[in-house]
């Protein structure tokens, strides 16, 4: 089949360089191991820019068909250019123009990409969270919320501008930085100290739950990972998989995970990340609809522990594509 992989290497395919830019996107070798992969299962592949002449591009890739079902398919590592909910720009363009593809649609990519969406989402479903809110500059009053508190951009991922703060003057000084160099309001929630929990979910209807990872702090002073730590520092925080965890809090990781999949209208594969707090009840923190798989992430990790290759991975996420769109995998 032709597998067409988008992805967002460059930033000058637009009309103007205007909007909040993307801080973040697949390292540029993930695309060329995609396209290997996918070749390597027996798929002809191009690689492409997820930018304004994308459409014209899968147009001659992927050709009209006079049946019904397209010529092709999009494995879609874009994280956008610039703009709002970046994460939506080339599924929405992919809708429009009528050509399936991997990973979750615009409604759920958006709503995970607005973490307060999220948090009102599942709460409301009954799964627990840290208690949040949501914060511009003059309105820091942190109600019956206890410091320390955890401040990052509401609409952003990756851990950009995440902080820790210990008192008012420190979380005024960081909803002020956030909002003015995010462009956009500060979620503010309670931080919880404990372990670090990452659950990685392959699959649509009966969900792959691949063994947890979980952050190993050490003797680390700081309990988190922040941007820096993931890709300034020596050595980001290692990470054990799988991660040891009794039977029940596993039971109820698991029964949290898949919730929030269907809760945010998530598709194919995705990342939750979990705070354990002191009597042991898993609070969700966020949903990443577009995870990092290469072997040093997460997601990577669990995937590897779980028996996938790369490879294997790559064709297992095409596999889920194609069957939620024509009702049957290619292996």
């Amino acid at each position: 089949m032709r597998i067409a992989i988008v992805r967002n290497d460059e930033n000058t395919g637009v009309i103007n360089r205007f909007g909040q830019p993307c801080p973040e996107k697949f390292a540029r070798d993930t695309g060329k191991s995609v396209a290997a992969a996918l070749q390597e299962g027996g798929h002809e592949t191009l690689l492409c820019e997820g930018d304004k002449r994308l459409l014209a591009t899968l147009e001659r890739f992927l050709p009209p068909q006079s049946r019904a079902r397209p010529s092709g398919i999009v494995f879609n590592l874009a994280y956008g250019i610039q703009g709002e909910s970046r994460l939506t720009h080339v599924p929405a363009m992919l809708e429009m123009a009528g050509v399936p593809y991997t990973g979750s649609g615009p409604l759920g990519h958006g709503l995970a990409l607005d973490k307060v969406i999220t948090k009102r989402l599942i709460r409301d479903r009954g799964m627990p969270t840290p208690n949040f809110r949501v914060m511009r500059p003059g309105t820091q009053d942190t109600g019956d919320m206890q410091f320390p508190l955890i401040v990052k951009p509401r609409h952003e991922s990756d851990s950009c501008g995440l902080q820790l703060v210990h008192e008012p003057a420190q979380l005024k000084q960081a909803v002020e930085m956030i909002v003015t160099q995010y462009a956009q309001d500060a979620l503010v929630e309670e931080y919880i100290e404990g372990r670090e929990i990452c659950v990685a979910l392959l699959g649509n209807g009966d969900l792959e739950v691949l063994p947890m990872v979980e952050q190993d702090f050490g003797d680390c002073d700081t309990r988190l990972v922040t941007w820096e730590a993931k890709h300034m520092a020596v050595a980001p925080p290692p990470k054990i998989c799988p991660a040891q965890i009794g039977r029940g809090l596993a039971t109820a990781l698991r029964d949290i995970s898949v919730a929030t999949f269907r809760a945010c209208q998530c598709r194919d594969y995705v990342r939750i990340d979990y705070r354990i707090d002191p009597s042991g009840q898993p609070l969700v923190l966020e949903i990443n609809t577009m995870p990092g798989f290469d072997t040093g992430s997460a997601y990577g990790l669990a995937a590897v522990t779980a028996g996938y290759s790369f490879s294997g991975l790559v064709n297992r996420i095409l596999d889920a594509a194609h069957t939620r769109y024509f009702g049957f995998a290619f292996h």
